[in-house]
């Protein structure tokens, strides 16, 4: 542990504690640190002290702050330049209104022969699943299922995904969308989609399949979206060669 020097400000030393546990990983990308009040007690300061630090690098973008959940490590970003791979809140910017995604299951799961298969990867290697109702103008727009390699991101259990993107989590771990395959289909909702998705009689809804691949051509995403008919639709862009 870091001891404070009383011979120079504290707030600066604090400040440079946390900007190294950052730099060497302790602090992962996406994790919220401590609270103000655990650093307090840890280095026996008071809290106004810690707040001050940390709005030195919550202004720098190093961190985050979330009312009512905590301070996150924002980590290092990379510039994504492809229209086609936004995430939810992107997507819908100039749509609708008051986007957010609720994260219904979180686990870390071995692979099996079928999702090996659409990630390039071994049966026996684990992955990341991921269930999540995202919402807009005050309603269900769709329910998507996201499955990831954990060997790209490692820390990603421990990342709170109603702060940050999975857009966001690749390119802490410089692994950003290069490119994408993507398919969509028309099918019939099963009774326990259409509650979720709050649908009426019409039960027919979009279904979004997406793969993702970074520069190198590696997988980092295979993900099945399943979008209300009712407040959702896909545009493409054609350019000529």
């Amino acid at each position: 542990m870091h001891e404070i020097d009383e011979n120079s400000p504290i707030f600066m030393q604090l400040r440079e504690v946390v900007r190294e546990r950052i730099t060497t990983g302790e602090y992962a990308p996406g994790v919220a640190i401590p609270s103000e009040n655990a650093l307090a007690q840890t280095y026996g300061i008071n809290r106004l002290t810690v707040r001050s630090a940390l709005d030195g690098l919550v202004k720098e973008g190093l961190l985050k702050r979330i009312q009512g959940k905590g301070v996150f490590v924002v980590g290092k970003r990379i510039e994504r330049n492809l229209d086609y791979l936004t995430g939810f809140h992107k997507a819908i910017e100039g749509g609708m209104s008051n986007p957010y995604v609720k994260i219904l299951e979180k686990e870390k799961r071995r692979a099996g022969y079928v999702y090996a298969h659409e990630l390039g990867i071994s049966p026996d290697d684990d992955v990341f699943y991921i269930k999540r109702l995202c919402y807009a103008d005050g309603k269900p727009i769709s329910l998507e299922t996201v499955f990831v390699p954990c060997e790209l991101f490692p820390n990603l259990m421990d990342v709170d995904l109603e702060v940050f993107s999975l857009q966001d989590v690749y390119g802490f771990y410089g692994s950003a969308p290069d490119r994408a395959w993507q398919t969509l289909d028309i099918v019939s909702a099963e009774p326990k989609l259409a509650r979720m998705l709050e649908l009426g009689e019409n039960r027919n809804v979009l279904l979004f399949t997406c793969y993702t691949y970074r520069a190198d051509g590696r997988t980092i995403e295979y993900m099945q979206s399943y979008n209300r008919s009712d407040s959702c639709f896909f545009t493409v862009k054609v350019t000529n060669g």
